[in-house]
């Protein structure tokens, strides 16, 4: 892979290192990418030990698109201890000029009772597919006298070109955390490499939920990391099962929240889901933990609770306690959904509809989650009747891709333990939806990503294999899997997924490794012709063994249909 790092950004000299480890004792135990955890003892104070004094020092500095990307970003960073007068200059050139203030969002951890500051400047009124320098600092910035500076690029106007980048599951670079792994750095770099205009992050971004005792320090430790891309472009990223986090929340997702502002969805369930528009696509990032059956939250294993700091006030969390929250819209995101789908099937400027999501209607992963009918029953639909051409999940650390799928074959599962037929709703594949070029008509089907193979220490690329005929084969969460008692008394467990079915539409599988990015370039087409948005798909050979910054291609695929004003529907 060809290393096109950028020229022309300003030099930054004051990059924050990753937070120094302190003493990480782990109160929860991950186990896999289902999020089984074991809790034991209470909860410190948890505070990152400083070199100095805590001060308004800018750090974990991330960018994501405003209400429209041609004109808007937001920039937002923590700092150890409330910032004085916060604020960004930004300009065309390295000499700025403009100053934006920043407005500060605040919370305590639930559990280890730590105050976390961060900070959110909207840079309105830009141009169009414009460069744009900035400066960050507050008066109390330690670099006060050469602020850290940054340069991004806004979003063209109208049909033009452009490319972003993807994966889920991304971790941190600091070992001692549950699921982390040096692969995560080299994934932000990889992001780098190949320059998108923006990078979508499929949720599970830090696992913070496993390392209770020190979650704020989970969650600097991962947006220090991601300050090396996301400080360049947009970022913009879903909410995962680990995302969840006990009492920081109704949902748990106080933590994301904070850090994080995203286009408005005009619901009471703000930064949950979202949509922006680059270009002829539009972007949509759902919360799919509000549909799935599986229960994959923040849980407490036992034998002993989840004690909280005293200063929080929080009670003792009691083994096998689950953060399940099925359902927490009452549909309003399922109906958001649809009118979102509407409107942009309906707007002859949209070409594509791209959505993000952290968990999967279809992965065939032997020792992942599998997928889950909560998806297939209550979204698949809509992206049929609506003509969703792309669907980016993480949750399963592999990559899977899926033929074009549409519409539901019935009947054909069966229940694991039992053998009894179950309805999964398989999705059907469509093999008309190949043209004889090799490209893909996404007006006939929906094609499906699994790119869950950011930079977490569990890679799990082993998949289902049918023992009577040798075809792939999928789990399937058909029911809530609550926790249930484990083999050791006062110990719980959750169950896997519950069904199985035969994957007829799955396409391709990386069985050489767990971790990869996946590249898309959108191609607009001329008046009259065919749209396109090729899809390579980058992994990292022997990273399951040894963490390495290489990435190779493992597959181009190219899907292709008529700009939708040429369209006969």
């Amino acid at each position: 892979m060809a290393n096109n790092h950028r020229d022309d950004r300003p030099n930054d000299t004051s990059r924050n290192p990753l937070s120094a480890p302190v003493s990480r004792r782990r109160f929860l135990t991950g186990a896999g990418a289902a999020g089984f955890a074991a809790a034991a003892g209470p909860i410190g104070a948890g505070a990152l030990a400083q070199a100095a004094a805590p001060d308004g020092t800018p750090e974990q500095i991330h960018l994501t698109w405003g209400g429209d990307p041609t004109r808007s970003v937001v920039v937002s960073w923590a700092s150890a201890a409330q910032a004085v007068h916060p604020r960004v200059h930004v300009g065309r050139d390295t000499r700025l000029g403009r100053t934006v203030h920043a407005v500060q969002r605040t919370y305590t951890d639930g559990l280890n009772g730590q105050t976390v500051f961060t900070y959110h400047a909207r840079l309105d009124d830009l141009d169009a597919d414009t460069a744009y320098h900035y400066a960050v600092t507050a008066d109390n910035d330690s670099n006060g006298d050469k602020p850290f500076t940054a340069a991004f690029r806004t979003a063209p106007r109208g049909r033009a070109p452009f490319r972003w980048t993807s994966f889920g599951d991304l971790a941190t670079p600091v070992t001692s955390w549950v699921l982390s792994s040096p692969q995560s750095k080299y994934a932000v770099g990889a992001v780098e490499r190949f320059e998108p205009l923006f990078h979508l992050l499929n949720g599970d971004l830090c696992y913070a939920n496993l390392n209770p005792a020190q979650q704020p320090a989970v969650w600097a430790d991962f947006g220090n990391n991601n300050q090396a891309s996301a400080a360049f472009r947009p970022w913009m990223p879903c909410v995962g099962n680990h995302e969840i986090e006990f009492d920081n929340g109704e949902q748990g997702f106080t933590s994301y929240l904070t850090r994080y502002t995203l286009p408005d969805n005009g619901t009471r369930f703000p930064g949950r889901w979202y949509s922006f528009r680059v270009g002829s696509a539009l972007f949509i990032s759902l919360s799919a933990d509000d549909v799935i059956f599986q229960d994959g939250g923040a849980f407490v294993g036992g034998p002993a609770p989840l004690v909280p700091a005293a200063s929080t006030g929080n009670a003792p969390i009691e083994p096998g306690t689950s953060f399940y929250i099925r359902g927490y819209s009452q549909g309003e995101q399922t109906r958001w959904l649809e009118h979102t789908l509407r409107e942009a099937a309906d707007d002859e400027e949209i070409d594509w509809i791209v959505v993000q999501m952290h968990q999967d209607a279809l992965s065939s992963s032997k020792t992942g989650n599998g997928s889950d009918l909560g998806i297939r029953q209550a979204w698949l639909p809509l992206f049929d009747r609506y003509g969703v051409d792309l669907v980016l999940c993480g949750h399963d650390h592999d990559y899977e891709r899926s033929w074009p799928v549409r519409g539901f074959n019935r009947n054909v599962g069966q229940d694991a333990a039992t053998g009894a037929t179950v309805d999964t709703f398989q999705p059907n594949p469509i093999p008309d939806a190949k043209a004889p070029d090799g490209s893909y008509d996404t007006s006939q089907g929906t094609v499906h990503l699994i790119l869950g193979g950011g930079g977490t220490s569990a890679p799990l690329d082993v998949y289902g294999v049918d023992a009577a005929d040798g075809a792939p084969q999928a789990k399937i969460f058909t029911r809530p899997n609550r926790p249930i008692p484990g083999a050791t008394p006062g110990t719980f467990t959750r169950l896997p997924a519950d069904a199985l079915e035969d994957a007829v539409w799955s396409a391709e599988r990386d069985t050489g490794t767990g971790y990869g990015i996946a590249v898309f370039d959108l191609d607009p087409g001329e008046h009259g012709q065919k749209t396109t948005i090729t899809i390579r798909y980058y992994h990292a050979p022997g990273a399951d063994k040894t963490p390495t910054p290489e990435y190779e291609l493992f597959e181009t695929v190219v899907l292709a249909k008529h700009r939708k004003h040429h369209r006969r529907w």
